[in-house]
């Protein structure tokens, strides 16, 4: 079963390229709008053995993960206060049903108004929409914990330090982990998304600079890149979460299968 579940993920993705090669070959979509896919591949080696392109992801990858980790980390904090206090989950509700649904893009405006075309600009925006992943995650987590281990490890006067650390957190840390895994290609995308229209350097400057240049094979060649790099941050994401949480049911029961 695991060899081969890789065999025929490889087999869908050669099926797909080879569907894309057809389609401007037979004249079924114009050249101009679908380049041939040998054309996409080869400009992409040529893009990964230009040091401007290595780059231009590095600011990219760069805003990716600050903005990622300021928001992982104010959203654990926040997240384990308002889920231990009933009170703050109830008068904090409506507002977090409020703010958590607006679009980030609806964002940029104002971030640039604020910071002007700055790296801070995109990280005002990636914060934001990466903040809510992890948050309401930890909330979740944070109030599963069973009320009987609760009521248990008070009787036995287990401190409030001890019951955080290892009652709440080892319960929340599954919500976690999946709120995370969540954050980081909400924060890509909006990494790349905030480049294209802030302006700033980066994957999304590029692709928005291929657009308008009329570049197709170029801007299909970058739009392969950010997919790539957002299966390699579900990849990664993932392989830490199954470390992470070994001991977890969930884990053990797929290693089962």
């Amino acid at each position: 079963m695991r060899v081969r579940k890789p065999l025929l993920g490889a087999a869908g993705l050669l099926a797909f390229l080879v569907v894309w090669q057809l389609l401007p070959a037979l004249g079924l979509v114009d050249r101009q709008y679908l380049p041939y896919v040998t054309d996409v591949l080869g400009r992409l080696v040529e893009e990964l053995r230009d040091l401007a392109f290595w780059r231009r992801l590095g600011l990219t990858m760069s805003s990716w993960a600050i903005g990622l980790t300021i928001a992982t980390g104010a959203a654990v904090v926040l997240g384990t206060m308002v889920g231990l206090v009933p009170f703050l989950r109830r008068a904090t509700h409506t507002t977090v049903e409020f703010l958590r649904p607006i679009p980030s893009v609806a964002l940029i405006p104002l971030a640039v108004l604020l910071f002007g075309i700055q790296q801070r600009a995109a990280l005002v925006i990636i914060v934001y929409a990466s903040f809510w992943q992890v948050f309401v995650q930890m909330i979740y987590g944070v109030a599963d914990v069973d009320a009987v281990a609760r009521d248990t490890a008070r009787s036995f006067g287990v401190t409030r330090r001890e019951r955080l650390v290892y009652l709440i957190l080892p319960t929340a840390l599954p919500y976690l982990m999946t709120g995370v895994r969540l954050a980081a290609a909400v924060a890509l995308i909006l990494a790349i998304t905030a480049e294209m229209v802030i302006g700033n350097p980066g994957l999304g400057r590029m692709i928005e600079l291929s657009r308008s240049a009329g570049d197709a094979v170029g801007l299909y060649a970058l739009v392969v890149v950010t997919g790539l790099l957002g299966l390699l941050v579900n990849v990664f994401f993932r392989f830490v979460e199954r470390r992470a949480l070994s001991w977890h049911q969930s884990v053990r029961g797929e290693e089962v299968l």
